[in-house]
C-alpha cells in the first residue's frame, strides 16, 4: 500500500508566501523523499555558495560603464580558509592595497565597495543590477561618487578602513548575506556616515535580501537613497537614524 503524504491544512496555504521549508508534509514518521533531497541539494548550494569567488572579470567589465575608477582590492585574510577561520583579518585591507586609495584626492560624498562576504555568488549575479537604478539616483541628487571598489575575503567592516582611506562621507557597502537553505544568493547593504576604522554594527544601518526573488533592486535602490539622503540631513547612521519612508509601492 503506497504511503500519503499528509501535509497540515492550516499551514499549507502559507506556502505560497514564503520559501522556507513549512508544511513540507511526511510519509509516516519520516520526511517525503523528494523533500529530503530538497534539502540536501539547498545544502549543497549553500556550501558551494560560501566558497564561490568574485567574478572580477565580468564585474570590472560591467561596473565600468558608469565612468568612475574601479579598484581591486584584498583584505588580510590570505584565502579561503584564514577568511573562515580569522574573521578579523577580513574586516581589514591588505598593507599592499592601500597604495591605490592613497592616489585618490577627490573626497567623494559616497564610497561605493562591493565585497564577496559569505556568498561571492549574491554580488556576482545581484550588485551590478542594483547599481545601475542606485547610481544615477545619487548622481542625480548631486553627490559625487569615488572609486568603485571590489573587495576579496572582505566583511562589513572593511568598508569604514577603504571609505576612510578614500577620504569619503558616506560608505554603501554591497556584500553577500550568509546563506541560508532557501536563499544561497542574497546581498546585503551596509550604510554608514563618516565611516572611520574601529566603528561597529551600530553606527551602520543595513538592508538585505536584495535578490531576484526577494527585495527587488528598484525597492532596494528607494530604500538606500532614502537613508543615504536622511543621513546626510542628520549627519549620522546607525541606530539613530531610523527607515521612516513607510512601505514601497510595488513596482
Amino acid at each position: 500500500m503506497k504511503n500519503e503524504i499528509e501535509i497540515p491544512q492550516q499551514l499549507s496555504a502559507l506556502r505560497e508566501f514564503t520559501a522556507a521549508r513549512i508544511a513540507i508534509g511526511r510519509t509516516g514518521n519520516s520526511i517525503p523523499l523528494k523533500q529530503s533531497m530538497e534539502f540536501k541539494l539547498a545544502h549543497a548550494h549553500t556550501r558551494d555558495a560560501v566558497y564561490s569567488t568574485l567574478d572580477i572579470d565580468g564585474l570590472f567589465t560591467r561596473l565600468k560603464v558608469f565612468g568612475f575608477p574601479v579598484l581591486h582590492l584584498h583584505s588580510q585574510a590570505a584565502n579561503r580558509h584564514k577568511y573562515l577561520k580569522r574573521p578579523d583579518l577580513g574586516r581589514l585591507l591588505d598593507d599592499d592595497y592601500k597604495y591605490q586609495l592613497n592616489g585618490n584626492i577627490a573626497k567623494p560624498d559616497i564610497a561605493i565597495i562591493i565585497a564577496d562576504g559569505l556568498s561571492a555568488e549574491a554580488v556576482n549575479g545581484n550588485a551590478y543590477s542594483l547599481l545601475k537604478i542606485l547610481i544615477p539616483k545619487l548622481l542625480d541628487a548631486k553627490l559625487t561618487i569615488g572609486p568603485i571598489c571590489l573587495v576579496e575575503q572582505g566583511r562589513v567592516a572593511i568598508g569604514d578602513d577603504i571609505a576612510s582611506g578614500l577620504k569619503a562621507r558616506f560608505s554603501i557597502l554591497l556584500i553577500g548575506e550568509r546563506p541560508g537553505l532557501s536563499a544561497a544568493d542574497s546581498m546585503g547593504a551596509y550604510l554608514t556616515y563618516n565611516p572611520q576604522p574601529g566603528l561597529t554594527d551600530e553606527s551602520r544601518n543595513c538592508i538585505s535580501n536584495i535578490r531576484k526573488h526577494g527585495l527587488s533592486y528598484k525597492h532596494a535602490a528607494d530604500k538606500i537613497f532614502y537613508l543615504v539622503s536622511e543621513s546626510f540631513r542628520r549627519k549620522l547612521s546607525g541606530v539613530g537614524l531610523k527607515d521612516n519612508a513607510g512601505l514601497l509601492g510595488e513596482s
